[in-house]
């Protein structure tokens, strides 16, 4: 018996929590294996459907880290072509789920499309009912009229409402990358900062801002105050950069891993009028973060 839920599950917020709960139950339930089946890269990026302005939520490792930790026995990630994509719904089911995988069973949401011929939740219970599989629908996640998606969280994101993005997600959003580096301008302001680079370009960045983050480098947990933005009053038409003044910290981790864990937005980005502004609005900054830890 192998249970198996099919999507992108980008980010994997608590709407694919409750699916892959669900999932991970009714494989238990019936003594066999819960098999999730996602892809990469975004169907959209490869069928270029608005795929220009498209930011993802998790990278593939995240994703994947994310449904083990909720109990999925076997995560598949099958490589989105423009062929793959061609597949019909009957197709998918057949060739993939039942034949490549051995599925025995599959759970629905309630919004689910499903193939080159984009068949709904009914229509696909009805196909897979015909091909022999078991058809589980745990129906819509009971949250009220709370919709949640990952465009919304995206879109909470861009408008940097971390908050509101986490709580849909479940957990805290976060950045990984390398740090790179920078021009040194917030050490000469008394306010170091650490510039990521990161290792997935099409991750969604918060909008432009000074936040409260968590810092995770050297294998060690730290707090700090995140800016992302252009740096207007230090440069003009700048490219959007992320820059951490990590607290109580002061060593050398040019080309090292660092983590970034959004808590909250403190201010939207500004211009100063001079530098000497521009640090006495930091020393806010930083004493409303401290308060807030």
């Amino acid at each position: 018996m192998v249970v198996v839920a099919t999507g992108f599950f980008d980010g994997v917020h608590i709407g694919h929590r409750f699916l892959v709960e669900s999932l991970v139950s009714s494989a238990r339930s019936r003594g066999g294996q819960s098999l999730v089946v996602t892809f990469w890269p975004h169907p959209r990026t490869v069928l270029q459907n608005g795929a220009r302005g498209l930011r993802l939520l998790s990278t593939l490792q995240e994703k994947k880290d994310l449904l083990k930790s909720l109990g999925v026995d076997r995560i598949e990630v099958l490589d989105f072509t423009r062929e793959f994509g061609s597949l019909t719904a009957e197709e998918y089911l057949r060739e993939i789920v039942i034949r490549r995988f051995g599925g025995t069973a599959i759970l629905l949401g309630y919004d689910n499309r499903m193939g080159s011929d984009g068949l709904t939740t009914p229509q696909i219970r009805s196909l897979a009912l015909s091909l022999g599989l078991e058809v589980i629908e745990p129906g819509a996640m009971p949250l009220g009229d709370t919709v949640v998606s990952s465009t919304k969280i995206r879109n909470l994101l861009s408008a940097g409402d971390v908050v509101s993005a986490s709580a849909m997600l479940g957990c805290r959003y976060s950045l990984h990358g390398v740090v790179v580096e920078g021009d040194r301008i917030g050490r000469t302001l008394g306010f170091p900062t650490a510039n990521m680079q990161l290792y997935e370009p099409l991750k969604q960045v918060p909008g432009r801002g000074v936040y409260l983050v968590g810092v995770t480098t050297l294998g060690r947990n730290y707090m700090g105050m995140c800016n992302i933005g252009c740096r207007p009053t230090v440069r003009q038409n700048g490219s959007v950069t992320i820059e951490t003044n990590i607290f109580d910290f002061d060593e050398d981790i040019y080309g090292l891993d660092m983590v970034l864990t959004f808590h909250a937005k403190i201010r939207d980005e500004q211009r100063f009028p001079d530098l000497e502004s521009l640090r006495a609005q930091l020393a806010l900054d930083r004493e409303k973060c401290l308060k807030m830890i």
